[in-house]
C-alpha cells in the first residue's frame, strides 16, 4: 500500500517533478564530470609532467655534506666517489617499480678534442677542451629476475633535449654534439671528432646536434661505455637521473619517517610520494644519496592540486545549486498539497508517516534525476577529457554509486525544511478552509 501511494503521488504534478528532476540531473551531471576527471586527471597529468624531466637525482653518499637553501640543493656532483652501473636494474624491484618510468646514469669526463680533417689536404683543427658526457640512449636492461625487459635512457629522463639528426647508437662509436660546440668548431652531422683524456682517446662520429638550453650545448654526449673507457672508470657512473610518477606531497608526506608509528610508516611507504620513492631507491642502491629535484616535484604538485581544487569547487557549486532548486520546488509542492496532507492526517496518518511518504517520493525522484545526470555527466566528461587531456576517462561503477548517493543526499537536504513544515501541518484548520 505504501509503495502504491508513493508511485501514485510521484505521477502527479509533473511540472514540479520535471523542474526538480532537471535541477538534479544538471547538478549530478556536473558532479559526474568533475568526479570522473578528478579520478583520472592525476595519472594523466603525472604522465604529462614527465616532459619536465627527471624529478630525482642519485649521487654517491660520500660526495659531500648536505647544502640546501630555499629548497634548492647546491651540493657539487662533479667530483668524488663513483657508483656501480651493475646495480641499476635493482630500481625495477622497489615497491613502486611500476612508477619508475625512466632513468639514465651520467659520467662526465673533461677531455680535449680535435676535429679530424675532412680531406687529406684539410688543416688539422687545434685542440679544444670540453666535457664528454656518457649516458644511455635507448638502453635495454633486464630486471634481476630476468622476467622483464625495460628500455630507458636520457631521451626519456630529459625529453626536452632536442636532437637534430639522430641520437648516438650504444654499440657504435657515435656521439651528438652540443649546438654551441658545433657552432664554434663548424662541425656537422657525419663529421669525425677525436676525444682524449691523457693517453686514452676515441674517434667519434657525429650523428646529431643537441640543443638543451644548458651546459650540454657546449659538450659532447656519447654512450657511457665510451666515457668509462676514456676515464678508466669501467662499469661506474657519477650521477643518475630518475623520472618517477608520484603523488603530490601533503603535510603527512613531509613528516619524518623515523617519527612515524608503524601504521603511519606503512601508509607513507605504500603511497607514491616522491619522498617514499626516494627512500626506497636509497634502500636498493647502497651508498647513494637520493635528492628530490624540488623545482620539478613541487611544480607538479602545485599544478595538480590547483586543478583538482578547481574541479572540487565546481562540483560543490553545482551541488549547492541543485539543493537550492530542490528546496524551492519542494516548498512549492508542500504549499500546493496542504489540503492533501491535512486529509491524510485527519484520516489517521501521523506526522512521521506523512514525512516518510514525502521523503520516499523525493528519493525516487533523486534516483531518476541522478541516473539521468550520470549519463549526461559521462558525455560531458568524455568531451572535457578529449579536449583538455587528449583522452576520455572511462565510466566507473564507483562514480555511479557516488553520484546516486550525492543525489539522494542533496535531495534530502534541500527538502528538509519543506518536509518539516509538512509534518507540522494541522488537519483542523485545513478542514475548516483556513
Amino acid at each position: 500500500m505504501f509503495l502504491r501511494l508513493v508511485a501514485d503521488s510521484f505521477g502527479r504534478r509533473p511540472r514540479h517533478k520535471l523542474l526538480t528532476g532537471a535541477a538534479l540531473a544538471l547538478g549530478m551531471g556536473v558532479a559526474t564530470t568533475a568526479l570522473s576527471v578528478v579520478l583520472d586527471v592525476g595519472d594523466r597529468l603525472a604522465k604529462e609532467f614527465r616532459s619536465l624531466g627527471a624529478n630525482l637525482l642519485v649521487t654517491p653518499q660520500a660526495d659531500s655534506l648536505p647544502l640546501e637553501i630555499g629548497g634548492v640543493d647546491y651540493r657539487p656532483v662533479n667530483a668524488g666517489a663513483y657508483l656501480p652501473e651493475a646495480d641499476l636494474p635493482k630500481l625495477k624491484t622497489i615497491f613502486w617499480h611500476n612508477n619508475i618510468i625512466a632513468f639514465a646514469p651520467i659520467l662526465e669526463v673533461p677531455v680535449n678534442t680535435a676535429i679530424l680533417p675532412k680531406t687529406i689536404s684539410s688543416a688539422f683543427t687545434p685542440s679544444l677542451s670540453t666535457s664528454l658526457i656518457g649516458t644511455w640512449s635507448q638502453h635495454s636492461i633486464w630486471t634481476p629476475d630476468l622476467q622483464t625487459r625495460f628500455v630507458t635512457g636520457i631521451e626519456r629522463t630529459n625529453p626536452w633535449w632536442s636532437v637534430e639528426g639522430r641520437w648516438f647508437s650504444e654499440d657504435a662509436a657515435d656521439c651528438v654534439i652540443g649546438a654551441n660546440f658545433a657552432r664554434k668548431t663548424g662541425r656537422q652531422i657525419g663529421d669525425a671528432i677525436l676525444v682524449q683524456d691523457g693517453d686514452k682517446g676515441q674517434i667519434l662520429k657525429v650523428t646529431g646536434i643537441l640543443s638543451t638550453g644548458g651546459s650540454e650545448d657546449d659538450a659532447i654526449v656519447t654512450s657511457i661505455a665510451i666515457a668509462q673507457k676514456i676515464s678508466d672508470k669501467p662499469g661506474e657512473y657519477r650521477k643518475l637521473f630518475v623520472s618517477a610518477l608520484t603523488k603530490p606531497e601533503d603535510a603527512f608526506a613531509r613528516r619524518d619517517p623515523k617519527a612515524m608509528t608503524p601504521a603511519e610508516y606503512d601508509r607513507w611507504f605504500c603511497t607514491p610520494y616522491i619522498s617514499s620513492i626516494a627512500f626506497q631507491i636509497q634502500q636498493e642502491l647502497p651508498g647513494t644519496d637520493v635528492r628530490v629535484i624540488r623545482r620539478v616535484a613541487e611544480g607538479e604538485g602545485q599544478i595538480l592540486t590547483r586543478v583538482q581544487t578547481l574541479l572540487w569547487l565546481v562540483t560543490g557549486a553545482a551541488l549547492l545549486a541543485a539543493a537550492l532548486a530542490v528546496g524551492a520546488s519542494s516548498a512549492a509542492s508542500v504549499i500546493e498539497r496542504r489540503v492533501e496532507i491535512g486529509l491524510m492526517k485527519a484520516l489517521g496518518a501521523g506526522s512521521g508517516m506523512v514525512g516518510f511518504l514525502l521523503a520516499a517520493e523525493q528519493l525516487l525522484l533523486a534516483l531518476v534525476g541522478g541516473g539521468i545526470g550520470y549519463a549526461l555527466g559521462i558525455v560531458l566528461a568524455r568531451m572535457v577529457g578529449e579536449k583538455i587531456f587528449g583522452a576520455a576517462p572511462e565510466p566507473t561503477l564507483l562514480v555511479f554509486l557516488v553520484v546516486i548517493g550525492l543525489a539522494a543526499l542533496v535531495t534530502l537536504l534541500g527538502s528538509a525544511i519543506p518536509l518539516r513544515r509538512a509534518s507540522r501541518i494541522e488537519p483542523a484548520p485545513i478542514l475548516r478552509g483556513e
